[in-house]
Parts: C-alpha cells; structure tokens; sequence
C-alpha cells in the first residue's frame, strides 16, 4: 500500500493509503476542519524528515545535548531548559519543546 504525505493548515500526516483520494479522505476524517493544502505519495516504507527545515545544526545534537542539560540539572526541567538555551542560544519556546521531547524518552 502506498505511503502519502497530506499536509493541511496545521498538521503535516503521513498514512497508508491505496490511492490519493483515500489519503485525502483520511485526512478529512481526522481533522474535518482543516484545508488540505498539499497530498504527496512517498516511496513505499519511507518518511523522511529534513533537519535543515526543523531548524537543526548540523554540528550539534540537540537529543544528546538535552540530555546532557538534564543530567547536569538533575531532572529539573526549567533548570535544563535554561541550560539548554544557554548552551545552544535556542530560544525558551525551542528549548523547551527540546527538553520536553526528552524527557519523554525516559529521562
């Protein structure tokens, strides 16, 4: 089954679908107030995620570097993230969405 990648004003979604139309019925299902704004098909059991558009260096790794934040506040959040903004010269919203995200995997 083919891989689609349906973008609407809010939310980019990736889901199987045997055709555009279905891709494009699906998004309507999961969120009937959006516009669609763009439907691509992908290559089959791939989904690729560009580091340059989520505003991601090259040089650093904003997982480990978080973790790092983490260790060195010994789990206080607000610590880390100011930590985090320090270190990267993110700014509070990025810096927390950052941190956040890995303190979900487990920190």
């Amino acid at each position: 089954m083919p891989l689609f990648e349906v973008e609407t004003t809010s939310h980019i979604m990736i889901a199987f679908a045997e055709s555009e139309a279905s891709a494009r019925t699906f998004a309507q299902t999961n969120y009937p107030t959006e516009e669609i704004l763009r439907v691509s098909q992908r290559p089959r059991d791939a989904w690729v995620i560009s580091k340059n558009l989520l505003g991601l260096q090259a040089d650093v790794d904003p997982c480990s570097t978080a973790r790092e934040c983490l260790a060195n506040a010994a789990g206080d959040k607000l610590h880390a993230v100011r930590l985090y903004m320090h270190k990267t010269g993110s700014d509070l919203e990025q810096a927390r969405k950052v941190v956040e995200s890995n303190m979900s995997r487990g920190w």
